[in-house]
Order: structure tokens, then sequence, then C-alpha cells
């Protein structure tokens, strides 16, 4: 619901991250804006770039200023998935001078957040040129922003892996701790396959022996190599041969390693830091009064 009066409405998070963020800074009511900022008095924004990167969040911040009051006009000049250069401008907001200072700190928030997933992505991408391995992100997300955050990865050129643990089976050491048993797992994917039909299939396999076991198995789709060596990694290729099994590299993987993983044959990278560490972009908004 928009706010048409920020400085005296709460806003309903409901289920979007924007309200609720907004919901979170407002609280009552932006007490600086209404004691210090003329009620009448309107103005331009706009949200530039302080350093190179790959523009995420674009459209969460211009839903901030919308949300705040939806008088308030916004024009999204580069949208997210764009390169931006130093003083690059990404959306402009013209309304309320009280509604633009108000909607300013969690329409930032989102898109430096988001800009800093996606530019990093872009670095992995970047990284792993010539080879044709795609770069996958994980279950390491900000609670609550999961979607926003795999969506900047996409904008950053990465690859969506599961969403959660509903769309995908990840059958990890944990699950197969007590019966690791190829017989077991065969039986456990027969009837996945039968209860889910069309639902991938990953399991991890952490030695070249549970490779070769794995790669017997009927229904696999992916096979996780998890923390396996550059060496480990070229035989399982090797050993993966012409079957339809995709290989999933996983573990050590940062900018210094991945394009020797990905020389490695193997079809994925997983990288968690993609969400969970991926430093923040400098952006700015200037303001000018009319």
């Amino acid at each position: 619901m928009p706010i048409r009066n920020p400085q005296s409405a709460i806003c309903n998070p409901d289920t979007d991250p924007v309200a609720l963020a907004l919901a979170e800074d407002i609280g009552s009511g932006d007490i600086t804006c209404e004691f210090f900022v003329d009620g009448s008095q309107h103005g331009y924004a706009r949200i530039f770039a302080k350093q190179p990167c790959i523009a995420a969040g674009v459209e969460e911040a211009a839903r901030a200023f919308t949300l705040v009051d939806a008088a308030t006009k916004v024009s999204i000049v580069r949208a997210s998935g764009s390169a931006l250069a130093v003083g690059d401008t990404a959306l402009e907001a013209s309304g309320l001078v009280r509604s633009l200072l108000t909607a300013e700190r969690t329409a930032l928030n989102f898109i430096q957040q988001l800009s800093g997933v996606a530019t990093l992505t872009n670095r992995f991408v970047e990284a792993v040129k010539p080879h044709r391995a795609r770069i996958l992100d994980t279950r390491k997300t900000t609670p609550g922003l999961r979607a926003l955050e795999k969506a900047a990865v996409v904008a950053g050129g990465g690859t969506n892996h599961r969403f959660g643990l509903f769309d995908m089976a990840m059958v990890k050491e944990n699950h197969y701790a007590a019966d690791a048993s190829p017989s077991h797992l065969q039986e456990s994917i027969r009837r996945f396959r039968a209860a889910r039909p069309g639902v991938r299939v990953e399991i991890e396999a952490q030695s070249l022996a549970q490779v070769c076991d794995f790669l017997a198995l009927e229904g696999v789709d992916v096979l996780m190599l998890d923390n396996l060596s550059l060496s480990e990694m070229a035989e399982a290729v090797r050993l993966r041969g012409d079957r339809p099994v995709l290989l999933e590299a996983s573990g050590g993987v940062n900018l210094q390693t991945v394009n020797a993983i990905a020389a490695s044959g193997v079809d994925f990278i997983s990288v968690g830091a993609l969400t969970h560490s991926a430093p923040a972009i400098d952006y700015s908004l200037d303001l000018v009064r009319a």
C-alpha cells in the first residue's frame, strides 16, 4: 500500500521485502523530515554509481520511492544487468522532498547490496572464460532476500541453482551417512523419481571412489564434486564420459582458483560467496530542490 504521508503512516510489509524494509526504517514516521523539511517543497533526485559495477536492485530501489509516495515519479535510467561507470545514473525520481528523503536510505540499501552480488558474480563469470563452466549460486543467502539476491546473480551473468529445499533433491553426506551403499541410494532415487517425476536429483561425491559408484546409479542428474583436487576433478570428467550426468565443482572456489577449476572440464561451479560475501557497491543520491 502506498504511503502518501510517510511522516505519520506505517507501511504494511505484507510479503514485499521493500515494504518490509521501509516499515523497519520509517516506523511511526520520519521525524527529521517532519520538522526540518518543508512539506510542500518539491525536488529531483538521482542515484548514481561511485564505482564501476554491474547494476542490480534498481527496480527495488525505484519501488521504494513509489511505496513511500505513489505521486513520486521514478524513471529507471539503467536497468539491472547494466554495466555502470563512475558517475552513471541508475534511476531518477521527482516529487516531494520529504518523500524522496524518506525513501533514500532504503532505496540505496537495496541497490548497493544487490549490485554487489551482481558485480562479484560477473567477476567470477569473466574469470572462467574461455571455459564452458557456468557459475552457480547457492542457498547461502540473506534471509528474506533470496529471490532478489538470486535475481542479482542472473543480472551478473550467473546461473541460479535450486531455489530452496522443495525444487531439487540434493543428497549430501549427512543425508546418506547411515547407508552410502549404491543399492540403498538407488532404491531411494527410484522412490523419489516415482513420487517426484521431472524434479532433478543431485548427489554429493567426496572422493573418486564415490564418483565411480554414483556414476553407475540411474536417475542422477548432477554429481557434485565436493572439495576434490584439480586432478581428481579432471579424472571425474574423464570417468563421466558420454553419460548424461552434469558435474558441479564445489568447495575451495575463489577468484584465484576458479579458472583452473573450470579448465578441468566441469559443467558448473557453485560459489557461496556470491551472496554471502559480496561487498556492497558505493552509490549516492543527489538531491536538487525545485
